[in-house]
């Protein structure tokens, strides 16, 4: 058995990947989506080993509740034919209350599983500081879990799945191997995307023949990838690394320019790898979900969510915030407040509720450490703030004379944003919450430029070549980005366009 450490080992490159386009190119359609599943089983097995069996249990319980699900949906239509009108409301209630307790039940005993496997030594950690601090003479047992590597992950297809078919959004998949190929596929097991039933399940099991162009295009998007990781995230952690290790010996300048540093290795790195997981896709003429669209050209931190990992936060958003959002207890709560507080602040209100669980749960998902805790609370912080002064600065704007499409206003706004970014990946990144504190402690009390006029800068892990070879690898990332960026830019304003000629065309017709 080989190891795999990454998508970008040597093992994975040079091993897994050819072997399993060759053995896909030469196999029939039929063929094709089983030697798919088998290198995606053989992928996981060279990571996890054993610990394969947690990913077999979650694909086994994801197929087994699909198909409680849709079994009670088709006796719900079954009922309904036959019900008397007068009745079909009542009906209809009772089998959604059981369609209910088992959707629940299904993604309880999927997170159930991750917060066992991962939380269990942080939970029980704080439970026995809480009883120190209570005086009570009990000392709860500190288990400790080997963790499957993308556990989180299909964990969070698996729930995805299950609530899917509870909402009747797809049909309960009556084929095991579908379902297994759709959780196990081994580019994005890892480390994501995120994908949907609906996003990949189909186009893998049909397994389409590789084309040239598929090819090409997935080894560049590949080899793009590789350079974000190795010339830049790489080189980048040497000095994170001595900083962060031993913050201590350094001034506030430096801590700040291991933030920054990390801010950019952290994308580098993670974008880097979804641009290998996707690039694999695209060989096999799998389209997956994009995970990044440029998050640093935002203007905001609400806008920066909307294009960093975004598979994970349109999860949060479909699965929890807008489930939260309009329940019932949160509508009388809307209601309650848009009376007192207005068509603006009344549903902020409320809404920041179902805010503060997404971004509790988005701290959490990250890591066990109360660090991990602050940095989701920090983002929810900042998002709240924004939504609650956006009308003052509009109106300050206008009053002012302030254009806020000019371009040096949005260069500034992004500049912000980077700034609060860099300050929470800061607290993302420290061993500790203690650590985060001082940390920025010294950035507002210790800053210095001293070690840009003795030297010593080219002494912390990276030389002079290396910030060279950083700079002159970002810029040309930079550019590709813009332009990248100009024609999203571009293909929106002629989408709304087209939208907005369509609406004058029907009204025409209308009118005639």
């Amino acid at each position: 058995m080989f190891s795999l450490s990454s998508y970008f080992s040597v093992e994975y490159m040079l091993i897994l990947l050819p072997l399993s386009v060759g053995l896909y190119l030469i196999l029939p359609q039929k063929l094709r989506r089983i030697s798919l599943l088998l290198c995606s089983y053989a992928f996981f097995w060279a990571v996890s080993g054993k610990l394969i069996l947690y990913l077999l249990i979650s694909t086994l319980m994801v197929y087994l509740f699909g198909l409680w699900l849709g079994r009670i949906q088709d006796e719900l239509a079954q009922a309904l034919a036959v019900c008397e009108k007068g009745g079909k409301k009542a009906v209809r209630a009772q089998y959604q209350a059981r369609l209910l307790r088992v959707c629940v039940l299904g993604v309880l005993l999927h997170v159930g599983i991750l917060l066992g496997v991962k939380y269990t030594p942080f939970f029980s950690d704080n439970l026995n500081v809480l009883l120190r601090m209570l005086h009570i003479p009990v000392v709860l047992k500190r288990p400790v879990f080997a963790i499957p590597i993308g556990i989180s992950f299909y964990t969070m297809q698996a729930a995805s799945y299950v609530l899917d078919v509870y909402r009747g959004k797809i049909r309960a998949d009556r084929n095991l191997l579908r379902i297994a190929l759709f959780m196990s596929f081994f580019p994005q097991i890892m480390e994501g995307p995120i994908c949907r039933y609906s996003d990949t399940a189909t186009q893998l099991w049909e397994a389409p023949r590789i084309r040239f162009e598929n090819l090409t295009a997935g080894i560049e998007r590949i080899l793009w990838g590789l350079m974000k990781k190795t010339v830049v995230a790489d080189r980048l952690n040497l000095l994170i690394e001595n900083v962060f290790s031993g913050y201590e010996a350094y001034d506030g300048f430096v801590i700040a320019l291991a933030a920054v540093c990390y801010t950019v290795q952290l994308y580098m790195d993670f974008s880097g790898t979804m641009d290998v997981v996707i690039g694999t896709g695209q060989i096999f003429g799998i389209t997956m979900p994009e995970n990044f669209k440029r998050p640093f050209f935002s203007k905001t931190i609400s806008e920066f969510w909307t294009r960093w990992h975004i598979t994970l936060g349109t999860w949060f958003k479909d699965y929890l915030f807008y489930p939260l959002s309009v329940s019932r207890p949160m509508k009388k709560l809307t209601s309650r407040a848009r009376k007192r507080f207005g068509n603006h602040y009344g549903p902020l209100f409320s809404g920041a509720i179902a805010l503060l669980c997404v971004w509790l749960c988005n701290g959490l998902w990250h890591g066990a450490g109360w660090h991990y805790i602050v940095f989701g609370l920090y983002h929810f912080v900042l998002i709240l703030t924004g939504n609650l002064i956006a009308p003052l600065s509009i109106a300050l704007a206008e009053k002012l004379h302030i254009r806020r499409d000019h371009f040096l206003y949005r260069t500034l706004q992004g500049i912000r944003t980077f700034v609060l970014v860099c300050i929470g990946e800061l607290i993302f990144r420290a061993l500790s919450l203690g650590q985060a504190a001082g940390m920025l402690k010294k950035i507002g009390t210790q800053f210095t430029t001293a070690v840009l006029r003795d030297g010593s800068l080219f002494t912390m892990g990276m030389d002079r070549q290396d910030y060279i070879i950083v700079f002159v690898t970002l810029v040309i990332v930079l550019i590709v980005g813009i332009v990248q960026e100009r024609r999203s830019t571009r293909s929106m304003r002629d989408s709304e366009d087209l939208v907005r000629v369509t609406v004058i065309d029907d009204r025409k017709r209308r009118w005639k």
